[in-house]
């Protein structure tokens, strides 16, 4: 019997080198992954980069797989904050461009007040905003705007760190 599959987010730390990303991507297409979401930046310390990715996985085949991303060349390490053991912070930010007029506008800034979401640019027919949470609440956000007519979303998708002051992935 096999694991059902389920969504994970992973958490690489990098040597920042050429190539790198694209052994990491092709890692995980290889095996068979479709990568929902992938982030990659800097950390603090310009040797080293961070990639992030949401896959869907049963639990054996994504547990094999973090095994062979931790063997790559340049990968320092890898961390799966899916794991229930694993005491995390995940954030994703959103930019939607949402229709309105004189009569709309204000439910709209009503909306994205509750949430705490930015406007970010304001023309005659459309707002953006600019919206920082968890999945759950972006998805919330979402539904309550999409009535009004959402015109363009990007996504940045998830981002993750371990929680506390031990050091889990630099």
């Amino acid at each position: 019997m096999t694991d059902a599959k389920k969504k994970h987010t992973l958490s690489a730390l990098v040597e920042n080198k050429f190539g790198v990303l694209a052994r990491v991507a092709g890692m995980l297409s290889g095996r068979g992954f479709n990568i929902e979401t992938l982030n990659v930046g800097p950390t603090h310390d310009p040797a080293y980069s961070r990639i992030t990715a949401t896959v869907v996985a049963d639990d054996a085949a994504l547990d094999r797989c973090v095994k062979a991303l931790d063997k790559l060349i340049n990968v320092i390490s890898v961390i799966d904050f899916s794991r229930e053991d694993v005491d995390h912070v995940a954030r994703e930010l959103i930019l939607c461009k949402v229709k309105c007029d004189k009569k709309s506008r204000t439910e709209i800034l009503e909306i994205a007040g509750l949430f705490r979401a930015k406007v970010v640019d304001v023309s005659h027919d459309s707002l953006v905003i600019e919206f920082t949470g968890n999945v759950t609440k972006i998805t919330a956000f979402l539904d309550l705007i999409q009535p009004f007519g959402i015109l363009e979303t990007a996504r940045t998708g998830a981002v993750a760190l371990s929680r506390g002051s031990k050091k889990k992935v630099s």
